[in-house]
C-alpha cells in the first residue's frame, strides 16, 4: 500500500533532525579530542618528554611531625629539633655498597656504620627510604647535594629528631623514643606502613610509649620522579599528614625540678606529690636518673652498660614500679578496716609492754621498753606496733586488705608510664595459691604493720593519702589535656568511711607531726596555715635486728613518709620512699616537709617556715642543690 505525501515528508524531517543532531555530537567530541591532543602535545610537551626518558613515578611517605608535650604550665617538655640527613633508596642505588664508598669520600662514616646500613637495608624492602646519616653539619649537606648526578639513589634532607630540653629531670616520666625494633613489630597485628621504614622512631617508654599513637600522628605521603639513574628529578605532588597530638601533663616543672634535686642526695630513692582535689600528679621524682637524649641520639654500649649494672637502678621508675613494704604508713588502714568492722573504737586502749605474744612467739613493738596504754590518737602519733597487732587480731586479714583496696593500694593505677605495678595486698586465698600454706595469725600482726607481704609503691602510698584527706575515691591523673582538650577528673565520689574515722586519722597524723613526741615533729612546719599531717614508716628488709650503720646499703631498712597539707584545708598529698635509708623520721620525712613547703609556696620557702634548729642545715642543702631553673627563695632577691 503506498504511503500517503504528509507521511513521506514527516519521515524526511526527522531523519534530518536526528542527522544534525549526531553530526553535531561528532564535530564536539573531536574538538575535545584535539583540544586535548594539542594540551598534551604542544603545553606539557616539555613534561611527557621526561616522562619517556624512562623516568618512574614513586610513592614516598612523609613521617608525620611528633606531637609535642609541656608541662602543666606550657613549659615544653618532649620538642622536635631540625637536623640535617642523608637517605638512600636501595631500589633506585643500584649497587648500595658502590655508592656508599663514594658517599664516605664526602661525609665522615665508620665501617661499623656502613656495615649496618647494608646490614638493614637487606633486611628491609629496597623502595624503602633508610636514612644513612643524621645530625650532619650544613658543610656536609651541600657536598651531598653537588656530587648527587653521581650518587643515585641518595637525597640530602632536612629532618625532625626528638628532644629533651630537660634532660634528666623527667625523664622517667616522659621516657624516650627509640628505633622501631622486630621485637615492637611483632607485637602488632597490622603494624602501620611507617613503622617498617628503616630507622624510624617510636617510643620506648614513659609517656612517649603509652601514648604513641596519639603522639605518632598520622603519616603522608609524596609522588616524586626519579630518572634512570635513580636520581630525584622533581616531586609532582604530595598529600600532607596529620601531626601527632600535643599532650599536657599535670605536672609542674618548677616543683618536678625540686623534687628530682632533692632526691638526688638519696642515693636511691623516689617522691610522689598529687593534688588531693582533682588527682593531678604535680611532681613524679625517680632518683638516680638518666639522659633520656643519649637513647634517641643511640646510647653507646658503654653508657648503656653503665646504666644497667649502677645498684641503684637510674633506669627503674621506682615512684610508679618500685615496691616496697609500706612499714608504719600502713597503719591508717589497720585501724579504718577496725573502725569499720566495728571491733574497736578510737577512744579504747590497749597497753604495750614492748611486745604481743600469739602462738608461743613474741612479736615486739619498735620501742623495745614498750608504750603503755594506748588508743587511736596516741598509737600513730608514737607508731605503737603493739596496738595494731591488737587491731589486726580482732579485725582480720581480709577486712583490711578490703580496705587497702579501698584507699588505692593493691591497685594498678590508670597513668600512662612505664611498668606501673600493683603491688600485694595479701588475703589467705592468695597465700593458699601462691605458697600453698593456710594464713596464720602472725601473717595478720605482719601486714597491719605493713610488713610481711604487703608490698606498695611511692604511687599508691600518695593515692592513699589523698583519699585519707579528701575522703574521696580520687584517682591519679597525668594527662591534663589533648591538643587542648581537657582530660576528665576520676574518682571525685565518697570513699564510703565513716567522716568520725577519717577525722579522728586526720587528726592523729596531724599528731605525728605537730605535737612533741610524735615522730616526725622535727619535720614540722611552722606556719600554721600551712601545718602538715604525716606518718612516718621504717621497713625492714631483713630479718635479723641489727643497727643499719653495721650492715651494707642494700641490707638497711628502707625510709618512707606521707603526709598532706595544709591540715585545715588539705591541697597535697606526698610520699616519700628512700631505700635503704633507715628510719622514715631522719631520712625520709626531712625530705617529705621539703617537697611540701616547695609546693605550698611555689618557690624556695623562707627559713622562717623551718624549726629554728633545722634552719642552718636546711641553708646548706639548698646549695648543694643542682636547680635546672631559676628558683627564687620566698621575700628574697637571692636566687
Amino acid at each position: 500500500m503506498r504511503r500517503p505525501p504528509r507521511d513521506t515528508e514527516e519521515s524526511v524531517r526527522c531523519i534530518t533532525r536526528r542527522s544534525l543532531l549526531m553530526g553535531g555530537v561528532m564535530v564536539g567530541t573531536g574538538a575535545v579530542l584535539g583540544g586535548r591532543m594539542r594540551y598534551m602535545q604542544v603545553d606539557q610537551a616539555d613534561a611527557f618528554r621526561l616522562l619517556a626518558e624512562e623516568n618512574r613515578i614513586k610513592f614516598r611517605l612523609i613521617p608525620p611531625t611528633r606531637g609535642l608535650i609541656f608541662d602543666r604550665n606550657g613549659t615544653a617538655l618532649a620538642e622536635n629539633e631540625q637536623i640535617y640527613r642523608i637517605a638512600i633508596v636501595p631500589e633506585d642505588a643500584g649497587d648500595v655498597e658502590m655508592v656508599l664508598a663514594k658517599l664516605r669520600t664526602l661525609i665522615p662514616m665508620t665501617d661499623e656504620e656502613v656495615e649496618e646500613a647494608v646490614k638493614d637495608m637487606r633486611k628491609a624492602s629496597p623502595f624503602l627510604e633508610y636514612t644513612l646519616k643524621d645530625r650532619l653539619t650544613w658543610e656536609d649537606v651541600a657536598k651531598v647535594a653537588v656530587n648527587a648526578p653521581a650518587l643515585p639513589g641518595v637525597t640530602p634532607e632536612v629532618g625532625l629528631s626528638r628532644v629533651y630540653p630537660l634532660s634528666e629531670e623527667l625523664a622517667h616520666v616522659i621516657g624516650y623514643v627509640g628505633r622501631v625494633s622486630d621485637y615492637d613489630l611483632s607485637k602488632l597485628e597490622n603494624p602501620d606502613p611507617l613503622l617498617q621504614t628503616p630507622k624510624f622512631q617510636i617510643g620506648k617508654s614513659g609517656v612517649e610509649n603509652k601514648l604513641e599513637l596519639p603522639l605518632r600522628g598520622k603519616a603522608g605521603n609524596k609522588r616524586i620522579e626519579v630518572n634512570a639513574s635513580g636520581r630525584v628529578m622533581r616531586e609532582l605532588g604530595r598529600q600532607e599528614g596529620e601531626a601527632g597530638a600535643d599532650i599536657q601533663l599535670t605536672i609542674d616543672h618548677g616543683l618536678q625540678d625540686f623534687v628530682q634535686a632533692r632526691l638526688e642526695g638519696q642515693l636511691a630513692a623516689a617522691a610522689v606529690v598529687m593534688d588531693v582535689r582533682n588527682g593531678d600528679l604535680l611532681a613524679v621524682g625517680s632518683a638516680p636518673s638518666f639522659d633520656p637524649n643519649k637513647f634517641v641520639r643511640g646510647i653507646s654500649v658503654s653508657d648503656y652498660k653503665e646504666l644497667t649494672e649502677n645498684k641503684y637502678r637510674p633506669l627503674a621508675n621506682k615512684a610508679v614500679q618500685g615496691l616496697y613494704p609500706p612499714g608504719s604508713t600502713f597503719k591508717m588502714v589497720t585501724v579504718l578496716a577496725a573502725m569499720e568492722a566495728g571491733v574497736v573504737t578510737a577512744g579504747e586502749h590497749f597497753s604495750c609492754r614492748g611486745h604481743k605474744e600469739v602462738a608461743g612467739r613474741k612479736f615486739h613493738c619498735w620501742k623495745r621498753s614498750g608504750h603503755g596504754a594506748m588508743d587511736l590518737h596516741d598509737a600513730i602519733k608514737n607508731s605503737c606496733d603493739v596496738y595494731f597487732y591488737e587491731l589486726a587480731l580482732k579485725a582480720g586479714i581480709e577486712n583490711i586488705t578490703a580496705m587497702a583496696n579501698r584507699l588505692g593500694l593493691g591497685e594498678r593505677h590508670d597513668v600512662p608510664m612505664s611498668a606501673v605495678a600493683r603491688g600485694l595486698t595479701p588475703t589467705k586465698a592468695w597465700k593458699e595459691a601462691n605458697y600453698d600454706q593456710g594464713w596464720v595469725l602472725g601473717d595478720s600482726l605482719n601486714a597491719s604493720i605493713g610488713q610481711g607481704f604487703v608490698l606498695t609503691s611511692p604511687m599508691q602510698l600518695a593515692v592513699m593519702t589523698a583519699r585519707l584527706a579528701s575522703g574521696t575515691q580520687i584517682a591519679p591523673r597525668l594527662i591534663k589535656s589533648r591538643d587542648g582538650i581537657e582530660e576528665p577528673i576520676i574518682g571525685t565520689d565518697p570513699l564510703g568511711i565513716s567522716p568520725t574515722a577519717l577525722t579522728q586519722i586526720r587528726k592523729a597524723m596531724n599528731a605525728v607531726c605537730n605535737e612533741s613526741g610524735g615522730t616526725a615533729y622535727r619535720s614540722r612546719i611552722l606556719p600554721r596555715e600551712m601545718r602538715m599531717a604525716g606518718k612516718t614508716g621504717t621497713s625492714q628488709v631483713r630479718s635479723v635486728v641489727v643497727r643499719n650503720q653495721d650492715v651494707p646499703w642494700e641490707q638497711r631498712d628502707h625510709a618512707l613518709f606521707v603526709g598532706f597539707a595544709p591540715y585545715d584545708d588539705p591541697k597535697y598529698a606526698v610520699s616519700v620512699v628512700v631505700e635503704h635509708g633507715g628510719g622514715g623520721s631522719t631520712a625520709a620525712a626531712p625530705v617529705a616537709r621539703d617537697i611540701m613547703l616547695q609546693a605550698l609556696y611555689g618557690e624556695l620557702p623562707p627559713l622562717e617556715a623551718y624549726p629554728s634548729r633545722d634552719r642552718w642545715e636546711v641553708e646548706q642543702m639548698r646549695k648543694g642543690l643542682k636547680l635546672r631553673g631559676n628558683t627564687r627563695v620566698k621575700g628574697s632577691d637571692q636566687a
